[in-house]
């Protein structure tokens, strides 16, 4: 393995700036901007929260500008100081705004009743995946109504090249989105590898089958059943997933087959809302 170059975040080594190497976006620069959202991307990466002075070590900055900063983020409710004032976190403001987007917000409006009747029927989970920032996000959750189920939690980032959700996207995408999401992509923690040669004959696969069903890559006994949510140019504009599990005991639920019917039908019915052609 090779050992980890530490880098301040925020700024560029000396080394690597010069008059031939600027990039446009470079050009124009708003060092107060970078610097707020240097911090929320830091912050976003520590669950726990950092204190001024780790916040100052990482960022590679005076702790008065990171003061003034954090100060200003605090204020506009971006970031959260815990109860004895020498620790910083993020708050949930921006994935709340993120789900105010009014594509996104739509769309789970519009999905959440349709999982909800799959699930009743089904007995079993489901979640909504949709692309962002080279991984999945998970952006809308039902549980089964029986109580035994397996879920992924609504806001979690799961992986791109692993998971049902992360093929379908890729599957159901024209070449220029494709080679865009690939360029972002970045693994996630427990990612499993995949060569270009087997992740395209698994894309291959699922687009002369139009869904996605086999063995989960992350979870002993579970099934992953995934389907396409569809634009109307007929890409992904979102993944409806059930993992399913079978129970062993005198419960008789419904079997793997019903139950893809049900997602199937799921995912055509909101296809349909967002104006699907085919």
């Amino acid at each position: 393995m090779q050992p980890t170059t530490h880098r301040p975040r925020g700024r560029r080594p000396k080394t690597e700036e010069g008059p031939d190497t600027l990039a446009a976006d470079e050009r124009y620069r708003a060092p107060a901007l970078d610097k707020g959202l240097d911090i929320l991307e830091l912050l976003a990466t520590q669950p726990q929260g950092l204190t001024r002075a780790e916040i100052v070590k990482e960022m590679d900055r005076s702790a008065n500008e990171i003061y003034r900063m954090l100060e200003r983020l605090v204020v506009r409710q971006y970031v959260m100081r815990n109860a004895s004032g020498d620790r910083y976190a993020l708050s949930l403001k921006l994935f709340a705004l993120a789900h105010m987007h009014p594509p996104l917000s739509r769309l789970i409006n519009q999905a959440l009743p349709v999982m909800d009747e799959f699930a009743r029927k089904a007995e079993q989970s489901c979640h909504m995946g949709v692309y962002d920032r080279g991984n999945v996000l998970i952006s809308a959750q039902i549980n089964s109504p029986r109580g035994w189920s397996f879920s992924v939690q609504r806001g979690a980032r799961v992986g791109l090249l692993d998971t049902a959700s992360g093929h379908i996207l890729l599957a159901f995408c024209d070449q220029g989105s494709y080679q865009r999401m690939r360029a972002e992509h970045t693994p996630v923690d427990g990612e499993v590898p995949i060569s270009e040669e087997a992740l395209a004959a698994a894309l291959t696969e699922v687009r002369a089958r139009g869904y996605l069903e086999r063995d989960s890559a992350q979870s002993f006994g579970v099934v992953d059943i995934s389907y396409p949510i569809l634009g109307p140019d007929n890409s992904a504009l979102a993944t409806l997933t059930c993992p399913y599990i079978r129970r062993i005991d005198r419960h008789i639920g419904p079997e793997l087959e019903r139950v893809r019917g049900y997602l199937h039908q799921a995912a055509q019915a909101l296809s349909l809302a967002q104006g699907m052609v085919r």
